[in-house]
């Protein structure tokens, strides 16, 4: 499960090049006339808008302002803030986008509670020897929504920290990240590639 991350400035060599194109929507959303308001920095939650990867129409990679959560089965219910990425390409919820829109989520770390109800540990967890990760996700367009809506992928969790948590969300390593967007490869496949060496610090 990814029920809430943390958004920093990226320095990594290896992230550098998405990092740009945020600052691109940074620009863009700092302009007077822009009148969505978009999360960029700092503890992101469920129904937040904030910078996601993915292909414009043009097949160029950019960011764009997305509300985290798809519309929930029932009115008055939770936004599906996660997929399952074992079952996504064959649920009608998450099908079509597994094939048509696919998406990647900048974070520093995302978070996970562990313990009894009422007193819960918050852990801080993100690869080992990275300051800056994308995590798989799918997106849709919904008539109710001003931006496009997303959705993070989750898998089983890393031996390391599935005493937190048995779910945690697909972290893509860089040779990854391009081919996930890539509507030509399977998505399937591509997750195979998911990051499982992990670290977790009380947050």
């Amino acid at each position: 499960m990814c029920g809430r991350y943390y958004l920093a400035d990226f320095d990594e060599e290896e992230v550098k090049e998405y990092y740009k194109i945020l600052e691109e929507l940074d620009r863009k959303i700092a302009t007077p006339d822009y009148d969505i308001k978009v999360k960029t920095r700092g503890e992101i939650f469920p129904t937040d808008i904030v910078p996601v990867i993915a292909n414009n129409k043009e097949k160029v990679i950019k960011a764009f302002p997305m509300y985290w959560g798809y519309r929930p089965f029932q009115e008055g219910g939770r936004p599906l803030i996660n997929a399952r990425s074992e079952s996504a390409s064959e649920k009608p919820t998450f099908r079509k986008s597994m094939m048509e829109r696919r998406c990647l989520i900048p974070a520093s770390y995302y978070f996970e509670w562990e313990g009894p109800k009422g007193s819960k540990t918050k852990h801080a967890i993100q690869p080992i020897d990275k300051d800056g990760f994308f995590m798989a996700g799918l997106y849709r367009l919904e008539k109710e929504k001003q931006v496009p809506v997303f959705t993070i992928l989750t898998r089983d969790a890393a031996p390391d920290i599935k005493f937190i948590h048995h779910r945690m969300p697909v972290i893509l390593p860089a040779g990854a990240r391009e081919d996930w967007l890539n509507l030509d490869y399977n998505a399937n496949e591509i997750i195979q590639a998911a990051m499982l060496d992990m670290k977790h610090r009380i947050a």
